[in-house]
């Protein structure tokens, strides 16, 4: 018979299961650095220099700000069982408002008003853009990971259109919005050369935390994820509870667009795409989706982003080993959820597709039946 785990063996198995994959994948990576003839320590502690150390930290924590807000934004559609894969165009959508008329409203009133007024604008833009994907879901069960996908496509190519025809900066010849004033961006956090965006993240996220783990919206939210049928028969909307879920989700990458162009970039080109959805994605599922649970997941990618950037150039690297990186997490991850469920160590917080994914492949090494 088996044993009832206790909260202490419960809570080192949830860490063991979200360190092991980051571990796993270092090793490898490490591996793969030798094949090519690099030195794993000296391209390890060039990330560590490069991204912590002195004023590096500084800017580790800069690129964190729009990445922890897009975490959050996951992490509530993932909670429900629902995909918004459409973060790149919502993002880009919400980033081509603040920066197409931030100079002007700037002008005209103020940075403080300007701030407020195109932070909601883009917050309701990109939410606006996930409300197809999430009617369609709602009213027929339309696949919302095509539907997300379909519009992301639609808003990066908009967002193209509006910089070339609307919003193009007259004084220059390349595709671009006008510029902000360096004193017209968001101010730093005193001492620092962090801008407050980084609190508004961390506010945030402390928020969110409250809100799905001490509010009966969070309760609704996990029983809808769990079963949307049982949500139904206890009186939960389930076809508001996906609208609303995805207008959160996007509100929370508008917000995240709004806070990196006010203050970290100023402006706009075509084609400008940083996809910061594609590589926090495993991140948030180590994080067991809990919002404050991946501040530290989403900081440990900052610094390895930003310095891992300056660390492969100096090994002669392409930047894009960093990727290399985050697909070893990825694939370290789930192998780590299919072995943890077998053993039993714990609730997985992979969405079924994705445990679905697996399954088959894995089931198929080990000679066992998927089912």
């Amino acid at each position: 018979m088996a044993t009832e785990r206790t909260p202490q063996r419960r809570a080192v198995d949830t860490v063991i299961r979200s360190i092991l994959p980051i571990v796993f994948a270092l090793i490898v990576a490490a591996l793969i650095l030798l094949v090519l003839g690099k030195d794993p320590l000296k391209f390890y502690s060039g990330v560590f220099e490069n991204g912590v150390v002195g004023q590096n930290w500084q800017h580790s924590l800069v690129m964190m700000t729009p990445l922890l807000l897009i975490a959050i934004a996951l992490i509530v559609v993932f909670r429900g069982q629902l995909w918004n894969l459409g973060y790149d165009g919502q993002f880009l959508l919400g980033a081509v408002t603040v920066a197409g008329l931030a100079p002007q409203l700037i002008q005209a009133t103020s940075p403080g008003v300007a701030y407020l007024v195109l932070t909601i604008a883009a917050i309701a833009v990109s939410a606006i853009w996930t409300l197809l994907p999430a009617w369609l879901k709602a009213r027929f069960g339309t696949n919302e990971i095509i539907t997300t996908l379909v519009m992301s496509t639609i808003g990066v190519g908009l967002t193209n259109i509006l910089i070339v025809y609307v919003f193009q900066d007259p004084a220059v010849s390349s595709p671009q919005t006008r510029s902000m004033k360096l004193s017209d961006m968001l101010p730093y956090i005193p001492g620092t050369q962090v801008h407050i965006g980084f609190l508004v993240a961390i506010v945030v996220a402390i928020v969110f935390q409250f809100i799905l783990s001490r509010t009966s919206f969070g309760l609704r939210l996990d029983v809808f994820g769990s079963s949307p049928k049982s949500a139904r028969h206890v009186g939960i909307n389930s076809r508001a509870m996906v609208v609303v879920l995805f207008l959160i989700s996007g509100g929370l990458i508008g917000l995240a667009a709004a806070m990196d162009i006010f203050g970290q970039f100023g402006y706009m080109r075509t084609n400008w795409n940083p996809a910061y959805g594609d590589t926090i994605m495993p991140f948030v599922f180590l994080a067991r989706l809990s919002p404050v649970g991946s501040i530290p997941f989403i900081a440990f990618y900052s610094i390895f982003a930003t310095g891992g950037t300056i660390a492969a150039q100096e090994s002669g690297l392409s930047v894009d080993f960093l990727k290399v990186i985050v697909a070893l997490i990825l694939i370290f991850m789930t192998i780590t959820e299919y072995v943890g469920t077998k053993r039993d160590l714990g609730q997985s917080y992979l969405p079924d597709e994705l445990k679905e994914a697996i399954r088959r492949p894995l089931a198929a090494l080990t000679g066992r039946s998927a089912r």
